[in-house]
């Protein structure tokens, strides 16, 4: 217990303390304090305002969430990590849960704001532990582009994990960023690093989602995170679709908006993920 930072259980009555599953880049514990269980991670060294970042996506996505989705509550907060409300896992994604996500999703997305980027007036935050450039920007394409293919693509290319080719073959898209992207809609408030892990589903059935990377974005965006690893089931897929009907040509564009994710985990992990990377680039070439 006196390995975790003393602001995050000070005063907390924590009588045990046990790892648990929680994620590539912090250590996770279960807290079993006399008022219940609770959730800590932390990390010994962590990039600049990383906890910070991921409480305020916490915070945006449970202000905004509707009934059908459930976003864990902050308790403690410092730059060395959270503590967040226990939730009691175990629970198997079944019918109902599926098309309850799948809605709630959809009107997750349908929060709004003026511009593309960061919450607030955040100009910075992570995918991951890589930082992304979220200033505002009124057009998603250009945000897009600038802002996250770019920067991944240079950072990827210059840690020796993406075929340096890779800047060519952006370039020569470039000019047709705006076609790629597809047609235009308002911000969406996305999770922004929905992949199955970051939803879990609790011993009701209920959905929770967690480790998000928060921003206004594409919806799209979204979607194509949760296709890149699968863990959605059909019934998820069909219930979003009807509550916030997708456009026209949408599968054609997952594997554009998967660059982002494949960047960022050839950049952390290496292995096949720069491969995959440019396998996307050259579909759209």
């Amino acid at each position: 217990m006196s390995a975790l930072p003393p602001e995050l259980i000070d005063g907390l009555n924590v009588r045990s303390v046990r790892p648990v599953h929680g994620g590539d880049i912090a250590q996770a514990y279960r807290l079993d304090t006399a008022d219940g269980p609770l959730f800590c991670k932390t990390h010994p060294s962590p990039s600049p305002d990383l906890f910070a970042r991921e409480s305020a996506g916490l915070a945006e996505l449970r202000a905004h969430a509707p009934a059908l989705l459930c976003v864990p509550q902050v308790l403690r907060e410092s730059p060395n990590g959270l503590v967040l409300e226990w939730i009691d896992e175990g629970g198997s994604a079944r019918s109902g849960s599926e098309e309850a996500f799948g809605a709630g999703l959809a009107q997750l997305h349908r929060v709004t704001r003026a511009q593309f980027g960061g919450l607030g007036g955040d100009t910075a935050g992570y995918l991951g532990s890589v930082a992304v450039d979220l200033r505002p920007h009124p057009d998603w394409p250009e945000f897009y582009l600038t802002r996250r293919l770019v920067p991944l693509v240079d950072q990827a290319v210059e840690a020796g994990r993406v075929d340096p080719r890779a800047r060519g073959m952006l370039e020569a898209i470039a000019p047709r960023v705006a076609q790629l992207c597809g047609p235009s809609e308002p911000p969406a408030l996305l999770h922004g690093d929905l992949w199955a892990g970051n939803r879990l589903v609790d011993r009701s059935g209920t959905n929770w989602l967690i480790d998000p990377a928060c921003h206004y974005g594409h919806r799209e965006y979204d979607l194509a995170m949760m296709a890149l690893f699968g863990g959605f089931g059909p019934q998820c897929w069909r219930a979003y679709d009807e509550a916030f009907p997708l456009a026209d040509g949408w599968e054609q564009r997952v594997a554009w908006y998967q660059l982002p994710p494949l960047l960022v985990h050839a950049i952390l992990f290496g292995g096949s993920y720069g491969d995959a990377a440019i396998r996307a680039l050259r579909t759209y070439r």
